[in-house]
Order: structure tokens, then C-alpha cells, then sequence
């Protein structure tokens, strides 16, 4: 098996209206499909990212919580391209949303930082 490239990401979260307006209105994802599974009492949000269905919001009744610090074992986080990391930075800000320091990564000294969804899942803005 070769894989070719990652198709989707899905993200459970504990409040679905917060969640979508922060991964639509806030960070700019487009909706490819809503529907609402009423045996499951579940919505599922397809959401598009740079013009390629890559996220799946999802929300359950009573979803458990995560670990997320210190470091638990599993995805660490999800990151974003964006073009300029400081505007991206002061529109988060904008939003409320409070953002680490930019870093610079080691490897290839490009920056990036980051900030938390409504479910303080750790999201990565990087600068392409």
C-alpha cells in the first residue's frame, strides 16, 4: 500500500454551534455539507480547507474529554498554512483568541505558533 495523501481530519467537539462558527467564520473553512443524523443525536460538518474537503466537525451527546497537557499520547495537533503569520496572528486576537509567541522552527526557519479551538484541541498557524 502506498498512501497518497491525507484526506480528512475529524474533530469532535462538545458544542457544535461554537465549534462551526470558529472553524467557519473565524477560520475561514468553507461548508461543503451539514447533515444531521438523528439516530446519532450527531451533526457532521464536511469542511473545506484551501479549496479541498479536509475537515470533519462532528458532534456527539456528552463527548469524554482528551488529555491534552502536559503532552498526551496521540495527534498532537492540527496545523494551518498561511501566507502571513502576524495578520493571521492579529485576527485571532481580534476573535479573542489568545496565541503563543511565534517560534521559529529549527529545521527550516520558518514561523509558526499556537492557539486552541473551542475545545482547546492545539491548532498550528505555519508561514509558508
Amino acid at each position: 500500500m502506498k498512501v497518497k495523501k491525507i484526506h480528512h481530519v475529524a474533530i469532535i467537539c462538545s458544542d457544535y454551534e461554537k465549534s462551526k462558527n470558529f472553524y467557519v467564520n473565524i477560520l475561514g473553512c468553507d461548508i461543503e455539507k451539514e447533515t444531521y443524523r438523528s439516530e446519532r443525536k450527531s451533526y457532521k460538518l464536511d469542511l473545506i480547507v484551501g479549496g479541498e474537503y479536509q475537515l470533519e466537525l462532528f458532534s456527539f451527546p456528552d463527548p469524554p474529554h482528551r488529555p491534552s497537557y502536559p503532552e498526551a499520547r496521540g495527534l498532537r495537533h492540527l496545523a494551518f498554512e498561511v501566507e502571513d503569520i502576524k495578520q493571521a496572528i492579529e485576527d485571532l486576537e481580534k476573535e479573542n483568541i489568545p496565541v503563543e509567541p511565534i517560534r521559529v522552527d529549527e529545521l527550516t526557519g520558518k514561523r509558526f505558533t499556537f492557539f486552541s479551538d473551542p475545545d482547546d484541541l492545539p491548532l498550528e498557524i505555519y508561514e509558508k
